[in-house]
């Protein structure tokens, strides 16, 4: 079987040395370095479009240029994994004998939800980003696939999602989702005027693409099978549940990743 993770990187990074892995140099077109990375700009690409569409452009080029049985995403410090427990976070990261165990029986893997309890999806991109993205979004998905209208009203008013874009998927699944999310996220380019936006916040197709996984998965009633993922370096809890806070209760928007 043939599988390939992309890994979404925009520097040097420690990398697993599993051959399934393949670390992807995104926005490769807008810069001089590559670090022997895979470059997104080879073949059909929106390389260019990274500063807005973030890990979408790897996503992006594997659609239009990775021939593999299944083919995954992940990021330079958010990999999946099965097991915690082991010396170390890096350790922990999906074996290439892990991943050919689950695509031998799943044909759809997707990190565990994140919650957020006290929040809907749509209340808290209003809280920390500008909510006429996602209302934008529901009119194209009205317009393009009104047959999901239905699912995105009640995947936004959940409170958990999956996240983070991470997948790994049968490529004829990943190719269908990728046929779909980017009809969607390229009208949505035609309606935003990014023109001055900050860099932050002009990675607003990258935030809403996350929202519409869980809408297309629901929609094509698309069994999938979640496993954990663990994050390399420090995570600050303490100021990630402040700026959550802040945003909800004192209308203070992220101006930075959390």
């Amino acid at each position: 079987m043939n599988i390939k993770i992309l890994i979404a990187t925009h520097k040097k990074y420690h990398m697993p040395q599993d051959d399934i892995y393949l670390p992807v140099m995104v926005g490769s077109t807008l810069c001089d370095d590559d670090f022997g990375y895979q470059r997104d700009d080879e073949g059909e690409n929106i390389s260019s479009r990274n500063p807005f569409f973030c890990e979408l452009t790897a996503m992006y080029w594997a659609w239009k240029n990775l021939h593999v049985d299944y083919v995954g995403l992940v990021h330079y410090r958010r990999h999946f994994c099965l097991k915690k427990k082991r010396k170390s976070k890096f350790a922990c990261i999906l074996k290439t004998e892990e991943v050919n165990n689950l695509c031998n029986k799943y044909n759809v893997i997707l990190p565990k939800k994140r919650r957020y309890y006290i929040e809907s999806l749509a209340s808290h991109y209003k809280h920390t980003h500008d909510i006429e993205h996602l209302e934008l979004t529901r009119e194209i998905i009205k317009v393009q696939y009104p047959e999901y209208q239905k699912e995105f009203d009640k995947v936004m008013q959940r409170s958990y999602a999956h996240m983070f874009n991470m997948c790994i998927m049968k490529k004829d699944i990943f190719d269908q989702y990728c046929t779909w999310l980017f009809t969607i996220l390229f009208h949505l380019e035609k309606e935003v005027n990014t023109d001055n936006l900050s860099p932050y916040d002009a990675r607003l197709f990258g935030r809403v693409s996350e929202l519409l996984l869980d809408v297309w998965i629901e929609h094509n009633h698309i069994q999938y099978k979640e496993i954990g993922f663990v994050q390399l370096g420090n995570e600050n809890w303490i100021e990630k549940i402040k700026d959550f806070l802040n945003a909800k209760f004192y209308g203070k928007k992220y101006d930075h990743s959390k």
